[in-house]
């Protein structure tokens, strides 16, 4: 994969700023990649994002799996028809019933394994997802009934690891990551340590474009073949019809499902993740995109969607060649719209608190900070947050002249890992400071309001996308 050297023609921004959308909307876009005929012909990460590093992609892990189950194929170590109760004869309840026995890999890979609800929270809140999942009703036939599934692709995951005695990433090692260039990437696994399969891959934004390249390529990337054609050609056709499952307006969501591909209008087809995470592959175009984002809503994929069309696909469409129009006003637009105040970088404001060497004991709150304390030296500024368990602390740093990139332990998708974070402080006021972190590896952005008053603090604890935290008040008193 290169850069493109071509010259990019300017012409008048009028289609993609034309495409209805209010001045006023946000598109939280953290980085993106476009790539025609294997170059790249666009691609821009906002501050601090880093093209260095590896984003969560959340759902986005769900099509990865999918290749996996496809190579597992091709090398004949599973077939599509065999039943997921084969693969495990030591997790099965007393009583199977006729549904959950005509369950097939096919049905995993299709989301219609037969599940009326949304089966995700009862089983993860047990300890062996394998046993919780077989455990489920299966109130409909398999293969009659679509349901988006998480742990139907867990249980994807969980087959290739029972049959090659292997983890999904030690699979995939010299199957797929290396011969795409990709360094050995985390991803997180269920309490048994069974790779999560449905979500929790962590790589970098041009990994996902390499990933979307040997897909446009039939499987194949630099001339060497990673999964069978036949198998690209299954994953990225219909298997299943997604449209009375669709959210209102999101279009692209209602054009039907593959083998853990969502199908698009135009012939093209896509991975997804929550909060934006994209791998866009439009064949009759041959291009591909990679995004990552943070949406409050996956209603705005679908804006993100249209204005690809729009600005993209559209021209194309019109026999135009990307490169000489559209990338531009599409980053243009992206950039426009995804701008967003970096906090503020100001000097400490005469009457400012001294904080060095306090430390407030907390009230009761959902992160579980028991203690918090501060240590100043000139510009600089250090955070220190004690769990409840004591033996859990974490120390932050901050520079009020700039920001500051460490790492921190933090949230992933299912559990915590040492990340990238970018730091920012400034006082909002002579009492009030606000410390900012940006976990650049995932979409989250945590902001601490702290306000001082004589012997206590009030915390103020915001972020802004999340599955699992909110935003929270507390109180703390000086020890």
């Amino acid at each position: 994969m290169t850069r493109a050297t071509e010259n990019v023609r300017s012409i008048p921004r009028d289609r993609c700023e034309n495409h209805g959308l209010p001045e006023q909307r946000q598109l939280a876009v953290n980085s993106f990649m476009l790539l025609q005929n294997g170059h790249v012909t666009a691609e821009f990460w906002r501050e601090p994002y880093r093209s260095t590093s590896p984003q969560l992609l959340y759902s986005l892990s769900k099509s990865f799996t999918s290749i996996g189950v496809g190579i597992a194929w091709d090398e004949g170590r599973l077939r599509l028809e065999d039943s997921v109760i084969s693969f495990f004869p030591d997790k099965l309840p007393e009583d199977v019933s006729p549904n959950l026995a005509k369950m097939t890999v096919r049905h995993l890979l299709g989301m219609n394994a037969g599940h009326e609800g949304n089966i995700y929270a009862e089983v993860a809140r047990e300890e062996d997802w394998i046993k919780a999942f077989l455990a489920m009703d299966v109130e409909h036939e398999p293969g009659t009934h679509y349901r988006y599934s998480t742990h139907s692709t867990y249980m994807l995951a969980a087959i290739i690891e029972r049959i090659t005695g292997e983890s999904l990433v030690g699979y995939l090692m010299p199957r797929l990551f290396e011969p795409l260039g990709i360094d050995r990437p985390a991803w997180e696994t269920c309490p048994k340590g069974v790779t999560a399969g449905g979500m929790g891959l962590s790589i970098r934004t041009e990994d996902i474009a390499k990933f979307g390249q040997m897909l446009l390529n039939k499987g194949t990337y630099e001339g060497r073949r990673i999964v069978s054609e036949a198998y690209i050609d299954m994953a990225t056709r219909e298997q299943s019809d997604n449209r009375a499952a669709a959210s209102p307006g999101r279009i692209d969501s209602a054009q039907g499902y593959g083998y853990q591909f969502h199908l698009c209008r135009r012939g093209a087809y896509r991975g997804d993740g929550s909060f934006g995470q994209l791998c866009l592959v439009a064949p009759n175009a041959n291009i591909v995109i990679a995004a990552t984002s943070s949406f409050s809503s996956m209603q705005q994929l679908q804006t993100l969607l249209d204005l690809i069309d729009v600005c993209i696909l559209d021209r194309l469409d019109a026999g135009r060649r990307c490169y000489d129009h559209g990338e531009r006003e599409l980053i243009h637009e992206l950039k426009r719209l995804s701008r967003a105040a970096l906090p503020a970088i100001r000097p400490v404001p005469d009457g400012a608190p001294s904080v060095h060497g306090r430390r407030y004991r907390m009230q009761e709150n959902p992160e579980r900070l028991a203690e918090i304390a501060f240590f100043a030296s000139g510009d600089r500024l250090e955070l220190v947050l004690i769990g409840a368990d004591p033996h859990r602390e974490r120390r932050l740093s901050f520079d009020f002249r700039q920001p500051v990139f460490g790492e921190d332990l933090f949230v992933k998708d299912l559990s915590e890992h040492r990340q990238d974070v970018a730091a920012y402080a400034a006082w909002e006021d002579a009492r009030t400071l606000k410390l900012t972190l940006y976990y650049i590896e995932t979409p989250y952005v945590i902001t601490y309001a702290i306000a001082f008053e004589g012997e206590t603090i009030r915390l103020h604890f915001h972020i802004n996308v999340s599955l699992t935290l909110s935003d929270y008040q507390t109180s703390g008193t000086l020890c």
